[in-house]
């Protein structure tokens, strides 16, 4: 039996054009700026994404934490979102790395409000008060969310001086989702990235996008977090044919989620949390007896691969793997483990 792994879009493999690309893969010294294949990466990306200049990375970490070292200086605070990734999921990294400090905020919220950024603006002169050297905002959110264009418009005049980053891991998904170009998703962020490795199929690396003096000083950053990688034309190869090819195709994994979505309220001992903006689906199951710990097992016995719930909210995630059949296999045997 096929196993359906539904724990995130990062589970993806590279489709067959991607590992025929990646063994043809023209390549050179990336560090020296060499490689060909890195290159042709980064103009798409930087095309794609409305902005000047664009660098191939490792990781979406990677990609946001190398945004947050250079546009601030030890000492900063970086007003964010307290459910957003970098406060919750990259490990404290930007007290490590960049010894700044995060000022979350919005935490009845999916997403980071104008009013709170206006809120929490730090003003100049007073020497009690770190700089604010930073605001970041997700799109989509970690939630599944996607955030309409006039908040990220009231969030970057909100931000008044100081840079926007845009953590925008899902950043095509949220795209499809409001019917716009990338570029246009991006358009209120002075720096953006995205990763190419979530619902994308590439296995590896994200795209750090932005000004070329910020991409310049990004890149010398790169290579002090160790981020620089040689020979990374096979891996950028990759992520040209996920540009190419699996960008248009996100609409249907977000068609799969709604499909998703109407199965699961018809499942009794299901909750959902929201409606699907994009590939994320949210549920509680207070009909669940016993552990999250134990429904995890019981569906992997059947093939069937989730993560436990965070919070007493479980996600489960469509992408390029998950066919409509098993939309409904995955519904049924959830129906049977509650």
């Amino acid at each position: 039996m096929k196993e359906l792994d539904l724990r995130s879009d990062t589970v993806t493999w590279p489709t067959p054009a991607m590992r025929r690309a990646m063994a043809a893969a023209e390549v050179g010294d990336d560090v020296n700026g060499e490689d060909p294949t890195v290159n042709r990466l980064e103009e798409l990306s930087a095309h794609l994404t409305g902005k000047a200049a664009a660098l191939f990375v490792p990781s979406g970490t990677f990609a946001n934490q190398c945004a947050v070292l250079t546009h601030c200086s030890s000492g900063d605070e970086v007003v964010l979102a307290e459910r957003c990734h970098i406060v919750q999921h990259e490990a404290g990294a930007a007290a490590l790395i960049s010894r700044v400090q995060l000022r979350a905020t919005s935490p009845d919220s999916p997403h980071l409000r104008p009013e709170d950024v206006a809120a929490r603006m730090r003003p100049d002169g007073d020497i009690h008060y770190p700089k604010t050297g930073l605001v970041c905002v997700e799109q989509a959110t970690g939630d599944g969310t996607v955030v309409g264009l006039k908040t990220s418009a009231a969030v970057k005049k909100a931000a008044g001086a100081a840079p926007v980053h845009m953590d925008g891991a899902r950043l095509f998904n949220a795209a499809a989702a409001l019917g716009v170009d990338a570029s246009v998703a991006a358009r209120h962020a002075d720096s953006v990235m995205f990763c190419l490795s979530k619902g994308l199929c590439a296995p590896v690396g994200s795209v750090l996008c932005g000004p070329a003096d910020f991409i310049e000083a990004a890149r010398r950053n790169r290579k002090r977090m160790g981020g620089g990688m040689r020979q990374a034309g096979v891996l950028a190869a990759a992520g040209l044919v996920a540009l190419r090819e699996e960008r248009p195709r996100l609409g249907a994994d977000h068609l799969r989620a709604k499909r998703l979505a109407e199965l699961l309220r018809a499942v009794k001992g299901v909750e959902l949390v929201r409606e699907p903006d994009i590939n994320l689906v949210f549920c509680r199951l207070p009909g669940l007896k016993g552990t999250s710990r134990r429904l995890v097992a019981a569906l992997q016995a059947e093939g069937i691969r989730i993560y436990g719930d965070e919070g007493g909210v479980f996600r489960f995630v469509t992408h390029r793997w998950v066919a409509d059949k098993d939309l409904e296999r995955f519904a049924l045997a959830l129906k049977r483990s509650l």
